[in-house]
């Protein structure tokens, strides 16, 4: 099985950056594309960002596209998300998923396992 937990999540002022990671143990070479979402309070679990198992595709919301980098880091076993420019909108809780091996990377369905998640909280 494979076992994710993410950290670097915290308190931020609008315009700020953090950098998330998600540290992938267990069964590392079976998670095929990996994904950010996130859920704010009262809200659905939306898509953030995605990143192929070879690395060489990235995918990204519309609302984060230009501030946030996805990238994966193969010696680590971990995902990273860089977040930049940093807005109130983005305040939720962060989670890394994996394990989706369809082109719906969007989808929170595609993906069967999940870190605990970690907030960011970013202040106006």
């Amino acid at each position: 099985q494979v076992q994710l937990v993410e950290s670097g999540g915290g308190l931020v002022q609008a315009g700020g950056s953090l950098r998330l990671s998600c540290a992938v143990s267990g069964r590392t070479l079976s998670t095929g594309t990996m994904g950010w979402f996130r859920q704010a309070p009262g809200k659905e679990r939306e898509f953030v960002a995605a990143i192929s198992s070879s690395g060489v595709s990235t995918y990204y919301a519309d609302s984060v596209k230009g501030r946030f980098t996805i990238s994966r880091d193969y010696g680590k076993n971990t995902v990273l998300l860089r977040m930049n420019s940093l807005k109130p909108d983005d305040t939720a809780v962060y989670y890394c998923a994996s394990g989706c091996y369809s082109n719906n990377y969007y989808y929170t369905g595609c993906y069967d396992r999940w870190g605990q998640g970690t907030q960011v909280t970013v202040s106006s």
